[in-house]
């Protein structure tokens, strides 16, 4: 049994992580899903959406076999639990696979890192682009 592991924020659900998190399913026979805490993201604006009501949406996914929140501490703590075999990394996602790799294997896990490279082309594919037709629609004549 091949066990997937695929990470993320998820704020504001769209077809972009539907497409991510289909195409990591497609590459074994179990999906896990690391849901990031707002404590730990610092490359990017805080979400939008709690982190607890983010986790029950990924949970609620019919492609998602189990969703869990990400350690507070160490990114590498839930692994231990989890156990993957393979670890997917979205289009958009920052981490560099050989150094990820390489910090994975020294802590003794053998997860095979790799990365989905294509995207879903829709014109809402990103959290962002919500954001902005939000933005664009509510606030245009408010400025």
């Amino acid at each position: 049994m091949k066990r997937v592991l695929a990470t993320g924020t998820f704020d504001l659900l769209h077809p972009g992580h539907v497409f991510f998190l289909s195409s990591a399913r497609a590459l074994g026979d179990e999906l896990y899903v690391l849901v990031a805490r707002d404590s730990m993201i610092r490359h990017k604006a805080k979400p939008i959406v709690p982190e607890d009501q983010r986790l029950n949406v990924i949970s609620a996914l019919r492609v998602v076999d189990k969703a869990l929140l990400g350690s507070e501490k160490d990114i590498f703590e839930p692994l231990y639990e989890i156990e993957p075999d393979i670890i997917v990394l979205g289009h958009d996602q920052t981490f560099d696979i050989d150094e990820l790799q390489k910090s994975l294997k020294e802590k003794g896990f053998q997860a095979k890192v790799t990365r989905i490279d294509e995207s879903l082309k829709c014109p809402l594919y990103s959290s962002g682009r919500i954001v902005n037709k939000i933005l664009e629609r509510y606030c245009q004549d408010k400025a």
